[in-house]
Order: C-alpha cells, then structure tokens, then sequence
C-alpha cells in the first residue's frame, strides 16, 4: 500500500532527487577513496536527465512512474527511474600514469555541491511536511 504522502507528485520528485543525491554522495566517497588505487576510474552519476524526464512524462497526468518491486509487475510504459542506470565511469582523462583518472578537486567540489543541495532539498521536504501538518490541525 503506498502513503498517500508519497502519492503527492512534488513529494515524489524530492524523494528521488534525494536519492539520486545520495548516490552521488556515496560515488564521489568511493571516488576520493580510490585515490591511490592504479587504475582506478572515477565514477559520475548523473540523475537530473532522468528525473527531468519523469517528470515531463506526468506533465499531463500530474504522476511520476509507478515503483516496481519484481520483475513480475506490470510495466505502465512510463519511464523508469533506476538509480543504478545513474552511475557512470570515466574512461576519457587519465592524470597520472599508474591509469588513475581521480582528480580530487572536481571530487571535493562535487562533493561540497552534493551535500549543500541534499541540505536544501532535505529543509524542502521539512518545511512541505510542516505545511501539512498545519493543514491537518487547522481542519480539525
């Protein structure tokens, strides 16, 4: 049974964007970890096309695509939003001659993005809660 918090559209596409933040978070760890490993190829994700395209897909319907949680449900034909089709590797630059292509201030600067945009969006989320925990207690 879905919430009916989560059938809200906008609540919808905060929950993905904060996953798909919270990927490239994790990613971008790997990434500064991996720092000294020979050939090693730093790793991007990339989700905003994806949840860009969900979202104009329910433009009309007002909906984002149905979750599936088996291979056995029924695919509605809207588009899919799959965080693992979100991880990208770096096969182009390599800066050092063991094949390690890390560099770690694009790592750290993605990394500062990720965390003040995962921050505003969380506040977001906060204050779209508060908002209708007031509407909730004004109908009573």
């Amino acid at each position: 049974m879905s919430s009916p918090l989560m059938s809200n559209p906008s609540m919808k596409a905060l929950a993905y964007a904060l996953d798909g933040l919270a990927l490239r978070q994790k990613t971008t760890a790997n990434n500064i970890a991996n720092i000294d490993t020979p050939h090693y190829k730093a790793q991007h994700v990339s989700f905003e096309s994806q949840l860009q395209a969900a979202l104009n897909h329910g433009a009309g319907d007002n909906s984002l695509p149905l979750t599936t949680t088996s291979q056995r449900h029924i695919s509605m034909g809207q588009p899919s939003f799959d965080p693992s089709t979100m991880v990208v590797q770096q096969e182009n630059n390599s800066l050092r001659n063991d094949g390690n292509n890390v560099d770690i201030d694009l790592e750290m600067t993605t990394l500062a993005e990720t965390s003040l945009r995962y921050q505003a969006l969380t506040q977001l989320s906060g204050m779209k809660i508060s908002l209708l925990k007031n509407i909730i207690r004004e109908s009573r």
